[in-house]
């Protein structure tokens, strides 16, 4: 008991604290952990790709998830101070209101942008940081080996480089994507302790949007990644690119996990 609340005071007070009283010390803490690490693993990535490729892929996906998940929680914790600042989000503030802006679903009301602070989420949730990323290593292999499939089914040559590129463009995103999206939602709904109902909902309410907002992203990227990169970096560059995007879709859930507890679910999203 005596260990717990010492725990709790040290992790209190580390949260307490802002760089420039802005952004959170704890979230640059572990945003700088994380880049060590990438460090690490790009000076030695071909080392590591020879010996242990899907190991490889496996660790730097769950890594560049990570790191999607710690951007967006910051995000989240910069709005979430300046709304609480006196008088709020002022048109001086452009930080702010940029990143207000990226979450479109909530509105300009204190009441909805700022519910009791028991309803809100700790200022970084380590547990959905564990959840992203032992979702990109467990993912990292079939992804893999979808790419590793797509280079033996549409090689690409000298004398035939866009057209086999862009078939693993359409394959990839009518039939991977589509089953990317589903089971992301399927694995997060369980292990934050859904069950089929929960499933059911995410599913019925955030598939078919994030579908169209994948189909408006990711085929330019696509395009670039099966035309120019090697099969080794191919998954690397699809995370890396995917730090953005997957950040901005935990932003949105993350306005969803702070509404009132009547809500039904919580959605989470994250894609490729």
């Amino acid at each position: 008991m005596a260990w717990e609340l010492t725990r709790r005071r040290i992790v209190r007070a580390v949260n307490s604290k802002f760089i420039f009283d802005r952004i959170p010390l704890l979230h640059a803490v572990i945003f700088f952990i994380e880049m060590v690490i990438v460090a690490r693993l790009v000076s030695r990535f071909n080392a590591y790709y020879d010996e242990r490729p899907v190991l490889t892929m496996m660790v730097t996906n769950a890594v560049l998830g990570g790191i999607a998940d710690t951007v967006a929680q910051t995000i989240t914790s910069v709005r979430e101070r300046a709304l609480r600042k006196p008088g709020g989000v002022t048109k001086d503030d452009t930080v702010a209101i940029e990143i207000h802006e990226l979450d479109r679903k909530n509105s300009w009301s204190d009441r909805d942008l700022i519910p009791e602070s028991k309803d809100l989420p700790p200022p970084f949730d380590f547990e959905r940081l564990t959840r992203f990323m032992a979702y990109g290593f467990g993912m990292a292999p079939l992804q893999y080996k979808w790419f590793s499939f797509l280079s033996r089914a549409f090689p690409i040559t000298k004398t035939s480089a866009f057209g086999p590129a862009m078939k693993r463009v359409a394959f990839d995103q009518l039939i991977f994507a589509p089953f990317g999206i589903g089971c992301f939602f399927t694995v997060m709904t369980v292990a934050e302790g859904g069950g089929r109902r929960a499933v059911a909902h995410k599913l019925r309410d955030m598939y078919i949007p994030t579908l169209k907002a994948n189909f408006m992203v990711w085929p330019a990227v696509q395009i670039i990644n099966f035309r120019l990169m090697p099969v080794q970096f191919q998954l690397p560059f699809v995370s890396t690119i995917g730090i953005a995007w997957t950040a901005y879709l935990s932003l949105t859930n993350a306005s969803e996990d702070v509404e009132p507890k009547t809500a039904p679910y919580s959605p989470n999203i994250r894609l490729q």
